[in-house]
């Protein structure tokens, strides 16, 4: 859809600056391209070329325009607004997204690569918090972004199976038992109890290195006891998720990486490299050239290897099985992730791409597992259901009550999700389950209303029936401001698709989605569908079931359910 549009846009510019003589330097659209509020699309390139050809940017865009090509097959016309050259969609492009929309085959991606994606990979200590829904709806999000972009995506969760924190779980069920609580919360009890426990009895944190010595040697008492503790963990984890929508396709435990060899070779490599020395009683790789002040430890004084040094042997691993690796990262790691992409570097792996977030906040506070003080993502989800099943059924009293409760529960991991990920990853944001599931304003529950009003409106009028590759629907009936709005709007799913796929901005589609379900709305609001003479009611009709099919395949990717009816 708007990429063939911007395709030709851009054959049009190429060809225009090849007969004026002007040569672009390579980089991210050099042709400055994007939609504007005065164009379909737009070009900043005579801000580019200004300082090279010595005129005003207004000057050298009127020479452009005048190099323009005549043949043109998706552009109607070309407008200078001073330096800006402004192109505008014909009415076969607008004919050939309602057929392709109507047809629901116009969101086939055209990327290809093989991509990891991994995401959450919470500690297996206890249930996923406030804090971690974030890490997980983002990941998510984009996995289903790069999915719908074209790519084979791979969703990876990295379970850290050797660090003190499941050292202290193995050593807490050997002396409190877990209770019938759902697995994640059960294990919490267990691990806060044995951390209070040291308190009074140091001896504790001598077994838990214990645990820790011995199942990096690979003895197999402890390593059926720690996988068992993972695994009862990860299940609970695993629930909490599938409530969000959201789920993983392949696990890596840290300790595979270790039994293969892979970490002692990643350590031999770093150790050629002339930067590894054994000070106070560990093995450090020395980055301060590289302008970390810290050093990054490898292995402990005992000879057991660190979170950072099996991090290492993962994403080598990565590398050598993918196109792009992503991962998803709080902005606590910030520095840890500079020093694993630095010493990655040095060993000639390529780098992942890295999101780092910012993180949400409640009124409620701390949020630390190991003083027993949390939010529970349970805990935030029971709430946010609760609240969406007396809104539900102050809308529908005369549903039945499996009806409420169902739609409660999709409107509520909708409105968590889009609530989320509609922040750029960048910035701080605080979740308020009011304005969540506030169905009027522009809220997950406000872009699904959308669609069951589309839905509803196909029902009545019978909009479902019309034929499959639009043959039945006359495009150029479609003059109104808001039918053109919206046909242009449907239009740019592709293009919002492809840019966060690239980027890794999973809130440029929270933002479409968003404008999407506004335009629909006006489109509603000032185009009656059902009342208009029939030749034009079956041309909005076709225009509705096209946004239906948009507003589906939207709140799909972003992993948010498109009701039909609520």
């Amino acid at each position: 859809m708007f990429l063939d549009f911007m395709s030709e846009v851009e054959a049009l510019l190429k060809s225009a600056l090849e007969r004026c003589g002007c040569n672009l330097e390579d980089g991210a659209n050099p042709l400055g391209l994007d939609i504007s509020p005065h164009a379909d699309l737009a070009s900043s390139v005579a801000f580019r070329l200004a300082p090279v050809l010595k005129k005003s940017p207004a000057a050298i865009a009127a020479e452009i325009h005048k190099a323009l090509p005549e043949e043109r097959h998706y552009v109607d016309r070309v407008e200078v607004l001073g330096p800006y050259l402004n192109f505008f969609m014909n009415d076969r492009f607008l004919d050939k997204v309602l057929k392709e929309a109507l047809a629901d085959n116009a969101w086939t991606g055209r990327m290809s690569e093989k991509v990891i994606v991994e995401h959450t990979s919470a500690n297996p200590d206890g249930p996923l918090h406030v804090g971690h829904i974030r890490n997980s709806v983002i990941g998510d999000t984009l996995v289903r972004i790069l999915r719908r972009a074209g790519c084979k995506v791979d969703a990876q969760y990295y379970i850290n199976d050797m660090g003190r924190q499941e050292a202290m779980v193995v050593v807490g069920c050997d002396h409190f038992p877990l209770d019938g609580s759902k697995a994640d919360h059960a294990v919490a009890k267990v691990y806060i109890a044995a951390n209070k426990l040291m308190e009074s009895q140091p001896g504790i944190r001598d077994e838990a290195d214990s645990v820790i010595s011995r199942y990096e040697a690979g003895d197999p008492e402890i390593i059926a006891k720690i996988q068992s503790a993972v695994k009862y963990a990860i299940g609970g984890i695993e629930q909490t998720l599938q409530r969000m929508n959201i789920g993983h396709d392949t696990y890596h435990w840290e300790s595979e990486f270790v039994r293969r060899g892979d970490v002692e070779e990643i350590v031999g490599l770093l150790e050629k490299t002339g930067l590894t020395e054994w000070e106070n009683g560990a093995f450090q790789l020395d980055l301060t050239s590289y302008g970390f002040e810290k050093k990054m430890v490898l292995k402990r004084a005992n000879g057991t290897s660190l979170y950072i040094t099996r991090d290492l042997a993962y994403h080598r691993w990565k590398a050598e099985n993918s196109d792009r690796s992503v991962d998803i990262l709080g902005a606590d790691h910030k520095l840890v992730s500079g020093q694993l992409r630095t010493a990655l570097g040095l060993l000639g792996v390529r780098e992942p791409e890295v999101v780092i977030f910012e993180f949400v906040s409640l009124p409620t506070g701390s949020m630390s597992t190991r003083k027993g003080k949390f939010i529970s993502a349970d805990e935030l989800l029971d709430e946010v259901e609760k609240q969406a099943y007396e809104e539900v059924k102050l809308r529908r009293p005369e549903e039945s009550e499996s009806f409420l409760r169902k739609v409660a529960a999709q409107v509520a991991a909708g409105a968590v999700r889009y609530d989320v990920v509609k922040v750029s990853a960048d910035k701080a944001t605080t979740f308020d389950w009011k304005q969540a599931l506030d169905f009027e304003k522009l809220s997950a529950p406000f872009i699904q209303y959308s669609h069951a009003r589309a839905a509803s409106i196909l029902r009545r009028g019978e909009g479902e029936d019309l034929a499959a590759d639009g043959s039945d629907v006359a495009c150029q009936l479609l003059k109104g401001d808001y039918e053109i709005a919206l046909l242009k709007k449907i239009a740019q799913f592709d293009l919002v698709i492809d840019r966060a796929a690239r980027e890794l901005k999973p809130h440029q589609l929270a933002t479409y989605a968003r404008e999407l379900a506004e335009s629909f709305n006006l489109f509603y609001r000032f185009s009656p569908v059902l009342d208009a003479e029939p030749d034009l009611r079956q041309a909005r009709m076709g225009l509705a079931r096209a946004a239906k099919n948009a507003l589906r395949v939207t709140l799909d990717t972003l992993g948010i359910a498109a009701l039909e009816t609520m």
